[in-house]
């Protein structure tokens, strides 16, 4: 192996090789190299970082799954109320991979100014909110709070906010339909104290975060009357089997569905990048290990007559080959180097610049996100590395072929 390897190393440091005919050829491998884990590594990155980003929103809105009545429609305007006291709340120990339980309750209601109005969703919260993703998004002012006693206190979009002039401290009156009395209404002041810009569009142009006693009193609820729970899971990916597990725990009476059921387009739409991924993955590993064919070919040609010599001295055709197969993994090394720098650089600069911005109406994000993790990182390369060398088996096969007499005579 040794002798195999430091070979290889001579080939690569003469200066032949460096004029030589191969040169370009090998430029053009070790580009295509770089080219193609640049553009996996963002391809990942990008991909990983959207999906991560569009199920934190969604989830931020509406929890990983969510408990209700059986008789509560699919929107959140109307709730039916069902009781606090469950054996799974406030501590969901029955199933394991839950991080967290919190109560909620909403009522639809339409935002009324001196010139305009709007419909909203006031989203009821209490003290066991998790606030940590509304951290994130919170553009000006604080959050509300909501651990004492009943506040006016409301949290608010930028969209809204814009749309119906409201600034921080502004007084938000809100008319809420009574659905036990027919074209009756009750209205309630709030305090404006923050608003918050998710980015995703279909949620801001319609929450308002309130607090949960208000919505209980306008429904005519005692306090331990809730409109649902909203559970979250350690691991995104564990949801449909701890959604199974959470409705087989809960009682007959209530219903729970997962956000992947709930808003089923939007996460088969984000599904779809996986095969994306696959896809451009496949095809420049495709293109850079055609090129590195290309340039073994070129240097197993190159090298006929040392091919030649070393087989007159006794050489196998094994360990010829494999001095042009090490020759080859330091070609595919450098380009895989240069592609990480290159690449990881972009990502770093994209991860706190920002500079490339995507259309929230249709992406769900203001700016594309990323997300680096060393783990795919490492396996992008070693699997590029391991792939590459196995199509260059077959074309370093030639090297059995060329004869040591010929070789040697060989101009």
């Amino acid at each position: 192996m040794n002798f195999e390897f430091f070979t290889a190393r001579r080939i690569i440091a003469s200066k032949d090789y460096k004029s030589s005919v191969s040169a370009p050829i090998i430029k053009i491998a070790i580009a295509a190299i770089t080219l193609g884990m640049v553009i996996m590594l963002v391809t990942i990155a990008t991909s990983v970082g959207l999906q991560k980003k569009i199920r934190e929103k969604v989830s931020a809105f509406n929890g990983d799954i969510i408990i209700s009545n059986f008789d509560t429609n699919t929107s959140d305007e109307s709730q039916v109320a069902i009781s606090k006291n469950q054996d799974f709340y406030p501590k969901f120990t029955s199933v394991e991979g839950i991080r967290h339980i919190q109560v909620t309750a909403s009522k639809g209601g339409i935002i009324r100014t001196e010139t305009d109005f709007e419909g909203v969703v006031a989203k009821g919260v209490g003290a066991d909110y998790d606030w940590q993703y509304f951290e994130e998004y919170l553009m000006e002012g604080r959050l509300p709070n909501y651990t004492e006693n009943l506040h006016d206190e409301v949290l608010i979009s930028s969209y809204l906010a814009n749309r119906l002039g409201f600034k921080l401290g502004d007084k938000i009156v809100t008319f809420f339909l009574q659905e036990e009395k027919e074209n009756k209404t009750r209205s309630r002041g709030f305090t404006l104290v923050g608003i918050y810009d998710s980015g995703f569009q279909e949620f801001d142009e319609q929450f308002m975060l309130t607090d949960i006693r208000h919505i209980q009193r306008l429904n005519n609820w005692t306090e331990d009357e809730i409109g649902s729970f909203e559970i979250f899971v350690d691991d995104f990916n564990d949801i449909q089997t701890i959604g199974n597990q959470v409705y087989e725990a809960t009682p007959s009476t209530l219903d729970s569905i997962t956000i992947r059921d709930k808003y089923y387009s939007i996460f088969e739409w984000i599904d779809l990048f996986d095969f994306n991924v696959v896809l451009i993955i496949g095809i420049m590993i495709l293109i850079a290990g055609i090129n590195m064919i290309t340039a073994l070919l070129v240097l197993i040609l190159e090298r006929t007559q040392m091919i030649g010599i070393l087989k007159a001295l006794g050489s196998t055709d094994w360990s010829i080959r494999k001095i042009f197969l090490y020759n080859a993994s330091y070609i595919i090394c450098v380009g895989l180097f240069f592609g990480n720098v290159i690449g990881i650089g972009f990502l770093l600069l994209q991860k706190y610049g920002n500079f490339i911005t995507l259309d929230p109406k249709t992406y769900y994000v203001t700016h594309a996100p990323v997300f680096i993790d060393v783990g795919y990182i490492i396996l992008l390369n070693v699997g590029t590395l391991l792939l590459c060398l196995l199509m260059l088996l077959i074309p370093s096969y030639m090297v059995s072929k060329i004869s040591p007499v010929k070789a040697i005579r060989f101009q």
